[in-house]
């Protein structure tokens, strides 16, 4: 029921939490109180000796009782909040740290969907937990010792009766756990997978409706909801079960109690008075173990919820790095390089290349030649290259993911726009940018006049800038990774998705930019690639060719083909077009 690594990670809460079991220690000793003052009255009306001191000593201990009982109830609420809401922090920290430490290529050890439940459900599963699992469970153990304490003057038989039969609860809970930790595991596993299918499934809506395959697709997803249905009707069957074992069990020591004082009672052994405080206070003994189990579901399903959590947190981190680029120097000298996605799968095959600055460098291919794979080594997210991948003399893979971020910008056809205005989206890549600044940026990428057109750096972009077309959100994109101004610039694919003013404004743009950076241009449209100062061909992972454009049309190669394939498709297009 106590897992050592969440009570490890109470830190600040633990004030609250222990504070949540005094105010409860204290409601508890004013009930107490009145408990006695009650049953002192009733025994002096029977024997008619009461007097005004003792209903006024009565009704005082009632009213302080509830009053002070209001008052903790409130210390309870309070700090219940309080030791989850730290907690919560502090675990959403440790995730975000420990995804900032696995860098960039995070994505090879844990799905982004599963990070996202976990961040927002999962540690919302251990609210319960810690704001009211953890008091309860120490105020369980504190709750029945006192009375102990108490009743035993009066009847130490009684009083013992009572203690040793608390303990059945949490002997039942702890059956129970048995049971709960299986079942609550393979909830979580069916929960985070159909997370995941989901959140790809609604990415991918478009292409489903596309092929026609958004039927066969949605019933899929509802035979695999179904089967999360019966594991989570398993699970609350589970829990009602326990409830009424630990009903039983607390109401029946309850009744237990009212037995044995009414025994002692009529034996002479103790007066009205310990009688009527033995079967008032019999039930606390059980109350309190009893709303342990009313939390320890809740709290179980957190505890599954945070093994999860410690994996992603266990997760083995790569090497800090601590060396770093010099800006003046960027030149990318590559050599020999290998890049396997998995262990059999080879899709880079001993590459040399090399990107300098001041010049306009390509590369082309067909697609799975491994052109992205190569830009995802160049950014870091494809770790565990074999060969030499050199950036201005240092080797990649002791260079800080710091440096590399400060260094290279990479920009694909769908790079990600935030909802918010388009200063904001443009803060990003440089947080203390003037508007000046911004207004320059957006001019080099020939999106100002539109925006003037609009309200200027104050337009609203839905989500992914949905709200403008292809070619705008590309031009956007574009202004961003300008306003980035690192040495080194990866174009993957800018302009798959634009139209042809767009895609000859932006490689405009990306050519200008040549001139003062290292620019490396991927892309299968060969008249995006042929005013290169180098183009490199790549076909199924292998350099096959290298060159200037007119040079690899003369070798009449892959490079020729694709070219003249390409011009051949275009010029029925532009016959079509005339018709």
């Amino acid at each position: 029921m106590i897992k050592k690594r969440l009570i490890q990670a109470m830190g600040d809460s633990r004030r609250y939490i222990f504070g949540n079991v005094a105010a409860q220690w204290i409601s508890l000793a004013s009930n107490i109180l009145t408990t006695f003052g009650i049953a002192n009255l009733l025994e002096k009306l029977i024997s008619r000796n009461a007097s005004g001191g003792d209903y006024v000593f009565a009704v005082s201990a009632s009213v302080c009782s509830l009053v002070i009982g209001y008052i903790c109830s409130r210390i309870q609420e309070r700090c219940s909040y309080m030791s989850s809401r730290s907690v919560k922090k502090k675990l959403r920290e440790l995730i975000f740290r420990k995804l900032l430490r696995l860098g960039s290529s995070y994505r090879e050890s844990v799905r982004t969907s599963e990070i996202v439940q976990l961040s927002v459900e999962g540690v919302d599963q251990l609210e319960t937990y810690y704001g009211q699992f953890l008091p309860q469970f120490f105020y369980s153990f504190l709750a029945p010792l006192t009375l102990f304490g108490i009743l035993g003057f009066i009847s130490m038989k009684a009083a013992v009766i009572l203690l040793i039969c608390v303990p059945l609860i949490p002997g039942a809970i702890m059956g129970v756990q048995k049971i709960a930790k299986r079942l609550l595991k393979n909830y979580w596993v069916q929960y985070a997978n159909l997370g995941d299918t989901f959140l790809e499934n609604l990415q991918g809506m478009t292409t489903l409706k596309i092929y026609s395959a958004d039927e066969k697709t949605a019933e899929k997803m509802a035979s695999e909801s179904e089967h999360f249905r019966k594991v989570t009707m398993k699970v609350l069957t589970m829990q009602l079960n326990s409830v009424t074992i630990m009903d039983l069990i607390a109401y029946g020591g309850a009744a237990l109690g009212t037995v044995l004082a009414a025994t002692e009672f009529s034996n002479g052994n103790i007066s009205f008075m310990g009688c009527f405080t033995i079967i008032m206070l019999s039930a606390d003994f059980f109350i309190p173990m009893r709303r342990l189990g009313s939390f320890f579901h809740v709290a179980m399903n957190g505890m599954a919820a945070s093994d999860r959590l410690f994996r992603i947190l266990d997760l083995p981190e790569p090497e800090e790095k601590t060396a770093s680029v010099d800006p003046e120097n960027c030149a990318i000298e590559i050599c020999g390089l290998h890049y396997s996605y998995g262990t059999e799968r080879e899709v880079l095959h001993g590459a040399d290349m090399r990107f300098d600055t001041g010049r306009m460098t390509s590369i082309c291919g067909g697609s799975g030649c491994g052109k992205t794979t190569l830009a995802g080594i160049l950014t870091g997210r494809n770790k565990g290259y074999k060969g030499s991948v050199k950036i201005g003399g240092t080797e990649l893979s002791e260079i800080s993911e710091e440096s590399l971020m400060r260094t290279v910008t990479y920009i694909s056809h769908n790079s990600y726009l935030f909802k918010g205005s388009v200063r904001e989206n443009l803060l990003a890549a440089a947080p203390d940018a003037s508007d000046q600044h911004l207004t320059d940026v957006l001019k080099q990428a020939r999106l100002y006049d539109f925006l003037q057109s609009q309200q200027g750096l104050d337009t609203l972009l839905n989500e992914n800038a949905s709200n403008l077309s292809g070619g705008q959100r590309q031009r956007l994109a574009l202004a961003r990774a300008l306003l980035h101004d690192t040495p080194i610039y990866i174009f993957d694919e800018a302009t798959s998705s634009v139209d042809a003013d767009s895609e000859q404004d932006i490689i405009r743009s990306i050519y200008e930019l040549a001139k003062t950076k290292t620019v490396i241009l991927i892309s299968h449209r060969l008249a995006n690639v042929m005013d290169s100062d180098m183009i490199y061909v790549l076909e199924s992972g292998l350099l096959t060719e290298q060159g200037t454009h007119e040079e690899l049309l003369q070798n009449n190669g892959m490079y020729s083909q694709m070219w003249q394939t390409q011009q051949a498709l275009e010029n029925v297009g532009r016959k079509e077009a005339a018709l």
